[in-house]
């Protein structure tokens, strides 16, 4: 069962609105292909109320109405009649499933407690409305007052319900106790259908279901990336891949190609980012970064598991940065459909690696602007060079610099000011130029681009459109500064013309 929509929705500043709901609901079903879903609390809103009312009545035109379940209360029908006028025709029944919260919260005796637990699964079934029981804060309840939780079982045993919910409500069990406990119960009530309710306060979310499993749970509530109070629930795509993997005897009809899908659904109607090293939908799970992995994946797959990307419907890729090997770097070319020399592929690469070293993240599509640029610098004589500036930019002062420049092994120095700190740069270039009594191109046009497709800040190019003696040339610079990018593209401007 995926409770996204209602346990899920407890994520602190998480509200669906009722369109999200219908959408998410139909992805789960018959996308997903999840076997039933909780929608929501009864009696919340009246926002709540009008998304089941949607819910239910394409359930019923789609005849999924028995997969929708709706959290109610002990409340003397009151929630069985926000039911029925909503359409929905399951009820999760929330109870006290530990001594103490129904001793502190309730103020009941054990009795007292069932006797109004009869009474609302008899309205629920006078009304056909089918009944599943939640024991709330369970997990304690075997810790501190078993003999309660068996005197709960022999009452619910007696009773018309379909599946009892064991929640461990605050996220703390271990494995091994949870294994214990369910085996124990299970074993007590082989007729009762049950299923595992876990949180993840211990990070213990995706271990725990899988020991509920091969204790014998018939069934797991789980939400897309993990949503749900505090820490959140155990996550569905990370159980599904663990079930699917390590326990055979156990099939589920989830589609595992659509969990990625609807986790970025769900990601973007919450506003709830995805950490990028959460596994199966995480940005980078199946990112390679270091070289000697990349040059092992094309030496038989040494570094593959079997969380084949292609499985969730994403796909592998090599990270470009500091740790890159040549091995990453052919990776990415391949994917472009490009190749270089062992000298090229030499000078990328430490390209690549100075970028990292900047803590620049570089993708695949700067790759080509990458290899365009060192090989034009590494194309053309350098009879010119740019050994140093200084950029100055002050509020209410006009931007200066003052630029080094070594033409033909004479270092030249000049300062200049401008209407911007590339205007003040090539000032200062046309002062020297002018003592020198050389002439210095027009400049023309003035362009900056990122790579098309690329998201990160690794990389700008200038392009700059330069007149000399009725002829149009253009020099290109990158570099993850805006400016310095510039400098580099007149730099080969000088050079160009210098030769």
């Amino acid at each position: 069962m995926d409770t996204t929509l209602r346990d899920g929705e407890q994520t602190s500043g998480v509200s669906f609105s009722a369109s999200e709901k219908l959408t998410l609901a139909k992805l789960l079903i018959e996308e997903l292909k999840v076997d039933r879903i909780e929608i929501a609390s009864a009696r919340v809103s009246k926002g709540e109320f009008d998304a089941v009312t949607r819910i239910t009545e394409w359930a019923a035109e789609k005849g999924h109405l028995s997969q929708v379940e709706i959290l109610t209360f002990v409340d003397k029908g009151v929630s069985i009649q926000w039911m029925e006028e909503a359409g929905a025709k399951v009820q999760n029944l929330l109870t006290k499933g530990s001594l103490n919260h129904l001793t502190y919260q309730l103020k009941l005796t054990p009795e007292q407690h069932f006797k109004a637990i009869r009474e609302n699964i008899a309205l629920a079934d006078s009304k056909r409305i089918t009944t599943n029981v939640y024991l709330e804060d369970w997990s304690n309840g075997m810790r501190n007052a078993p003999d309660y939780v068996y005197a709960f079982l022999d009452f619910l045993a007696t009773q018309n319900i379909s599946r009892i919910l064991l929640p461990d409500t605050l996220g703390v069990l271990t494995p091994r106790e949870t294994t214990k406990y369910l085996s124990a119960i299970i074993e007590r009530y082989p007729s009762l259908h049950f299923d595992f309710h876990g949180h993840n306060d211990y990070d213990l979310g995706v271990a725990n279901a899988l020991e509920a499993v091969k204790a014998g749970v018939q069934g797991l509530h789980l939400t897309v990336n993990g949503m749900g109070e505090r820490a959140g629930n155990a996550p569905l795509a990370s159980v599904v891949a663990v079930l699917n993997d390590f326990v055979p005897s156990v099939t589920t009809n989830i589609k595992e190609k659509a969990l990625y899908q609807v986790s970025q659904l769900v990601s973007t109607f919450t506003g709830f980012r995805i950490p990028v090293n959460k596994p199966i939908v995480g940005a980078n799970v199946f990112t390679q970064t270091a070289g000697i992995h990349a040059d092992g994946d094309s030496k038989k797959n040494l570094y593959f598991n079997d969380l084949l990307p292609e499985r969730f419907g994403r796909k592998r890729s090599y990270a470009l940065g500091k740790t890159s090997g040549k091995a990453n770097i052919v990776k990415n070319l391949q994917e472009l459909g490009l190749t270089l020399n062992d000298a090229e592929l030499k000078q990328v690469t430490q390209r690549i690696i100075e970028l990292g070293d900047k803590k620049q993240k570089v993708t695949t599509h700067d790759l080509p602007y990458i290899i365009s640029d060192v090989l034009d610098s590494e194309s053309s004589a350098k009879t010119v060079a740019i050994k140093s500036y200084v950029l100055t930019h002050s509020k209410g002062l006009q931007p200066s610099t003052t630029v080094a420049v070594e033409i033909e092994g004479e270092l030249l120095e000049e300062n200049a000011s401008g209407d911007g700190q590339y205007d003040a740069f090539l000032n200062a270039i046309r002062k020297m130029y002018k003592k020198k009594k050389r002439q210095l191109p027009q400049l023309v046009d003035y362009a900056v681009h990122i790579p098309p497709g690329s998201h990160s800040d690794a990389l700008c190019e200038t392009s700059i459109t330069w007149l000399l003696k009725g002829k149009e040339f253009i020099t290109r610079g990158l570099d993850s500064d805006q400016t310095v990018s510039a400098i580099k593209a007149t730099e080969k401007m000088l050079n160009s013309i210098a030769q």
